[in-house]
């Protein structure tokens, strides 16, 4: 029945400040995106997809996220902090992952996961 998430919508206030974050800063590809009669992008990494909706709807609910699988959570907090962008130290689920958060430039929180098993 399922197969796996194909992909998630956020709102943003700005799709070119957001597309800028998630290609420039996080490397994901840009998609072609179909006229839907409102600002957005679709964007790329592996074979999951984030759209980026260009609609109002206030602040983004605390604690609420979604999560990119990576190979190597040091190297993305080198590329965050080389772009002067704020995250938190990467912690240990003992046995499971090591994760860290940030947000995007509409407040989205996202987390960076590497499995260690």
């Amino acid at each position: 029945m399922l197969q796996g998430i194909h992909h998630v919508s956020i709102n943003v206030d700005d799709v070119d400040t957001a597309t800028h974050f998630y290609v420039a800063v996080l490397g994901m590809q840009l998609l072609p995106r179909p006229d839907l009669g409102f600002p957005g992008a679709w964007l790329q990494s592996g074979n999951q997809e984030v759209h980026l909706l260009g609609i109002q709807s206030g602040r983004p609910p605390q604690e609420q996220h979604f999560a990119f699988l990576v190979d190597n959570i040091d190297s993305v907090a080198a590329q965050l902090d080389a772009h002067a962008i704020a995250h938190t130290t990467a912690k240990e689920i003992t046995g499971v992952c090591r994760q860290m958060f940030t947000h995007d430039p509409s407040g989205n929180m996202i987390e960076f996961n590497q499995r260690l098993n």
